[in-house]
């Protein structure tokens, strides 16, 4: 393996970083999800249909999803919720996140969520992310 001390490198590595980010997420959309449980279940909920409807996953217009997993006693008010409130964010290409659901669901039942449990989706563990 590689090894290099000097910053100039490693600023420029991150630089190069930084560019395919940019470069990746340009001219794209993206869906936002806040997620209160994920500290203490490991598990992100991906709801895919509400009401007995189709609604998250399934109909997004979305090319990434983000998953913004808040600190543990983060206040449920949106005025409250701050970058200081954040414990991870993971985002995912929506294709990849759809396949991920659709392997899941071939090993396990929908999951009730979402207001008043009227939702269904898949319970993916972190560790599998």
């Amino acid at each position: 393996m590689y090894f290099n001390r000097d910053f100039k490198y490693d600023l420029l590595i991150g630089n190069q970083g930084e560019n395919i980010i940019s470069e990746l997420l340009k001219d794209s959309t993206i869906e936002v999800k806040m997620d209160f449980l994920a500290h203490r279940t490991n598990n992100i909920f991906i709801e895919y249909i509400s009401r007995n409807k189709p609604s998250g996953i399934s109909t997004t217009l979305a090319g990434f999803w983000f998953y913004i997993i808040l600190k543990r006693n983060t206040n449920r008010d949106p005025k409250n919720i701050t970058i200081h409130n954040v414990q991870d964010i993971r985002f995912f290409k929506v294709d990849k996140l759809k396949q991920i659901c659709r392997e899941w669901l071939k090993y396990n039942k929908p999951i009730k969520g979402g207001d008043n449990n009227t939702s269904l989706g898949c319970c993916i563990p972190l560790s599998l992310l």
